[in-house]
């Protein structure tokens, strides 16, 4: 089995991720970055078939030519942590394990999906789901769309699918028009994100509103909208719903980090640092915050690994990083959940996608581990990602941690992981 060593480990290859690379590169140490992704750059940046590199990411990558000590590894997944400083993956198909100095995690964050009736005919994902699918190569020219749930995400999907040819019959968010109104006001304080947000284009946006059903036989064909109880049906070939992102924390807390009961954001210092020795984290995965957040933490976390004393260049980052912090505190109290978008759909709703388990099975028990051995609900593909955060919403459950594998892997990357386990002392 292949071993690979390096000073200091990333893991995502996002913005956080890659501007901590960058930091770490030019330092001289050996870099790895590993990332599940066929190409770095995450959600913000994702490449595709049609899809050029942003210029961030293409000033990344010829920086990053030039710099023999980066090794990056993408369409490559972390299975397990089986401790001593080493992380178990899978790339092409066989075991690597990866022994570091330090490590950053830049993990991201997932999106929130919420069940409503038929989410799981063909045709209804997220609204990053669908920004994905089109950026990797998905037509959608000439359907309706219709993008639902909560936050700045639902915008940017909108105008993604819309650039491709797509229809974008409306843009329903759930929070009421005062609160959406206080945060565009607000934008002045970002002239980027005033900016931004001027360039998305016009199109149908609904406030206080949220999806109830989604219709249709083979697949998607129309969906219903409730505002302050009144009901609409909008005819759609598509339909985008996603509450917002949260935290990805799941190898951070293999690993033994603490996390935010809240949100399930990984805990840090001022520096970056976990909880945990020699372990920093950075970007959505320790607070939704957007992209220059994500980047400015990266930096930081990657001079806190290579030790670097206090001056001015860390100053600066650290009054640009509280500054977007801010930022990132506005949009949370803006679109935050209401009752609306935290009411249970019917009982018969699939909150379990993966084991095929209803809103009605699962709300029979006191807690999530009693539901998951009753119902299997969360014992699929996820692992509990998705309706474990469904659950939280409708229940108020602390969020399910997954176990190891992390993510679908081979049996020899599972045997190879056991056996690079370490030893428990008795």
């Amino acid at each position: 089995m292949k071993v690979e060593t390096c000073d200091i480990a990333i893991v995502g290859a996002g913005p956080a991720g890659l501007n901590a690379a960058r930091v770490a590169a030019r330092a001289g140490v050996r870099v790895v970055l590993v990332d599940d992704n066929p190409r770095p750059g995450g959600q913000i940046w994702r490449q595709g078939p049609t899809l050029a590199p942003a210029t961030p990411l293409r000033e990344w990558l010829d920086d990053a030519r030039t710099h023999a000590n980066l090794v990056a590894m993408n369409a490559t997944k972390v299975a397990a942590a089986p401790g001593g400083k080493r992380l178990m993956l899978e790339r092409d198909g066989a075991p690597v394990a990866l022994a570091y100095s330090k490590l950053i995690l830049a993990t991201g964050a997932r999106e929130r999906l919420l069940p409503f009736d038929g989410w799981t005919l063909p045709g209804v994902t997220g609204a990053g789901g669908l920004q994905a699918l089109v950026k990797g190569g998905m037509p959608v020219r000439g359907e309706r769309i219709v993008v639902a749930g909560s936050g700045p995400l639902l915008l940017a999907a909108a105008d993604t699918a819309r650039r491709h040819g797509a229809h974008v019959v409306a843009v329903i968010e759930q929070a009421p028009l005062a609160r959406v109104a206080r945060f565009v006001a607000s934008l002045a304080l970002t002239p980027g994100k005033l900016a931004q947000a001027a360039a998305l284009g016009t199109v149908r946006y609904r406030t206080g509103s949220v999806v109830v059903k989604a219709h249709g036989d083979a697949r998607v064909e129309a969906v219903t909208i409730r505002a302050k109880g009144r009901e609409t049906t909008l005819a759609a070939d598509r339909v985008a719903c996603g509450y917002g992102l949260v935290p990805n924390a799941t190898l951070a807390l293999a690993l033994g980090c603490a996390t935010d009961e809240n949100e399930g954001a990984i805990t840090v210092d001022d520096t970056q640092r976990t909880s945990q020795a020699d372990i920093f984290a950075a970007g959505e995965c320790t607070g939704i915050g957007g992209m220059e957040l994500a980047s400015v933490e990266g930096a930081l976390a990657a001079h806190a690994a290579l030790g670097a004393a206090a001056d001015a260049q860390i100053a600066r980052l650290v009054r640009e990083r509280d500054r977007w912090r801010a930022f990132a505190r506005r949009v949370a109290r803006a679109f935050e959940l209401g009752d609306e978008a935290r009411a249970m759909p019917s009982p018969d709703t699939l909150l379990c996608r993966c084991e095929d388990v209803p809103v009605g099975a699962v709300a029979a028990h006191t807690d999530w581990r009693d539901a998951k051995l009753h119902t299997r609900c969360g014992m699929g593909r996820c692992q509990g990602r998705v309706c474990g955060e469904a659950a939280s919403v409708y229940f108020g459950w602390p969020r399910a941690a997954a176990r190891p594998p992390f993510a679908p892997a081979r049996i020899d990357t599972l045997i190879a992981a056991r056996d690079h386990a370490e030893p428990i002392v008795r």
